[in-house]
């Protein structure tokens, strides 16, 4: 049950407007709430298993951080919870990921942006 992992060893709760993520001080994440909007991290469980520095939530779907600068996204796929398009410039060298209702900016320790999520808010940046 998710209570027993969150009975200790919590260092911080995130939420969006259907779920919650909670990062452990081993790095894992938990995550519980709307299954389609990122209560459901399954799919990506192996990823937020440990090494994760932070976690962003926004409306709809969440993007962890880890460690390597690696970011991991779940939640409703057209508002960011999908990130494959992406995926490469996501793999490595992230310092930060910050995002909006409908989509997630990263900021690449480069100084570049990689933008993911719905193309009308932001999502694409390509243009």
């Amino acid at each position: 049950a998710v209570a027993d992992h969150l009975a200790a060893d919590v260092s911080s709760v995130v939420g969006n407007s259907f779920a919650f993520a909670a990062l452990k001080e081993a790095g894992d994440v938990v995550t519980w709430g709307d299954a389609g909007f990122g209560g459901d991290s399954s799919a990506v469980a192996d990823r937020l298993a440990a090494g994760v520095s932070s976690v962003v939530g926004k409306s709809f779907a969440f993007a962890a951080l880890k460690e390597a600068g690696e970011v991991v996204t779940w939640g409703e796929a057209g508002r960011g919870g999908d990130s494959s398009a992406v995926a490469d410039h996501l793999a490595a060298d992230v310092s930060s990921v910050v995002g909006n209702s409908f989509a997630f900016a990263a900021l690449k320790e480069a100084g570049d942006v990689v933008t993911w999520g719905d193309a009308g808010f932001g999502g694409d940046s390509s243009a």
